[in-house]
């Protein structure tokens, strides 16, 4: 197969998506990042937009084996962020013209916590008459809860399906019953029911993943009318139970870690070859392999970033994984970081828009 002739095509097939992942030359990979870069100025802009990610509470009642605030962490001092700390960054997301708000927190299903994200977010709508676009990554919910919340004035939804392959997902979780791949495929499809913008995105480099499973997880995000795609390279956690098994097995080395952040950037630009309209964020994932990881993706098709602006002294409670970067930036500095990153590259910061994916308004009529 040749690079050229397959960047060339105007629909791209699982066979064509295996090839263009496993390029590891330079200038293959250069090529198939470029390319990918001429789909987003098509069908996108060179324009990026912010989600202040707002890290809220780190309580969660799932024990996923790779993840830094999993249940059994004791490890971890858990939080939750007074309500009034809450809306005075999502005050100062809209004072700086971020746009849009993502609050993101550990997993809870009991009515006090659906209840009070609910009220939280109808606060955070009175904020400018609703100026912030209102993006929520919670976890597996019920159709009710998601119907609530979306009633409330939210409107994107971020729920990584972290592999599409059920068997693999098996071994990121215990097998206790209450971590089960269909289930969290029905949450999916109950978001898109209930009319949410549905985003969700997988894990890259994974122990016992294939080139195959990565396809599939492009394939998947097609199939399931994903509007938004959040991926990012595995990056262990020194204190969960697959973090521990790689780390033992001899699999975190530099070379291991520059894979998983090529494997990353080779999934950026396929899932722009492959989707096109869709919006995918450049992660912080993968600024904790490359300082430059996050232009590396900004240049291979991503458009959207997530500064963070979780309040100062909770950021370091809340780590999914290590080497977590910009937990000691303030707000400011990280704005200004990020715009200086997004202006190295050529692109432009869509200042005080939602930035809402062009698949979910071109793709109304399709089922998900």
């Amino acid at each position: 197969m040749d690079i050229q002739t397959i960047l060339q095509k105007d629909q791209l097939n699982k066979e064509d998506l295996v090839f263009l992942l496993g390029r590891t030359d330079r200038a293959e990979c250069q090529a198939l990042y470029e390319a990918a870069y001429r789909v987003k100025l098509e069908y996108i802009g060179n324009v990026d937009y912010y989600r202040g990610l707002l890290e809220f509470s780190n309580r969660c009642i799932k024990n996923c084996l790779y993840c830094g605030i999993r249940r059994d962490n004791t490890e971890v001092a858990r939080f939750d962020t007074p309500r009034e700390d809450i809306l005075q960054m999502a005050r100062w997301c809209f004072e700086n013209q971020y746009g849009s708000l993502c609050l993101q927190s550990g997993e809870r299903q009991d009515e006090a916590f659906i209840a009070y994200v609910e009220s939280l977010i109808r606060d955070i709508k009175r904020i400018g008459g609703g100026a912030l676009g209102l993006t929520l990554c919670c976890g597996e919910q019920t159709e009710e809860t998601y119907r609530r919340w979306y009633d409330a004035g939210a409107h994107r939804y971020l729920l990584r399906i972290e592999t599409s392959n059920p068997r693999l997902y098996a071994t990121l979780h215990p097998q206790d019953g209450h971590h089960q791949w269909q289930v969290r495929k029905d949450c999916l499809a109950a978001l898109a029911r209930t009319g949410w913008q549905v985003g969700t995105g997988v894990m890259i480099g994974l122990p016992g993943q294939t080139l195959e499973d990565l396809a599939d997880d492009i394939l998947f995000y097609q199939e399931n009318n994903i509007a938004m795609v959040g991926m990012g390279p595995y990056v262990v956690h020194h204190n969960t139970p697959l973090g521990n098994e790689v780390t033992a097995a001899g699999r975190d080395t530099r070379r291991d870690r520059e894979e998983r952040l090529r494997l990353g950037i080779n999934m950026v630009a396929a899932t722009r070859l492959y989707l096109k309209d869709v919006n995918i964020a450049a992660t912080t994932a993968l600024q904790a392999l490359h300082p430059l990881g996050r232009e590396m993706a900004l240049k291979a098709g991503a458009n959207i970033l997530m500064p963070l602006v979780t309040v100062q002294r909770y950021r370091t409670q809340y780590q999914l994984y290590d080497n977590k970067p910009c937990l000691e930036d303030s707000q400011d500095e990280c704005r200004h970081c990020l715009a200086g990153r997004v202006a190295s590259i050529g692109d432009r910061v869509g200042w005080g828009e939602w930035g809402d994916s062009p698949h979910f308004f071109n793709h109304l009529g399709d089922k998900g």
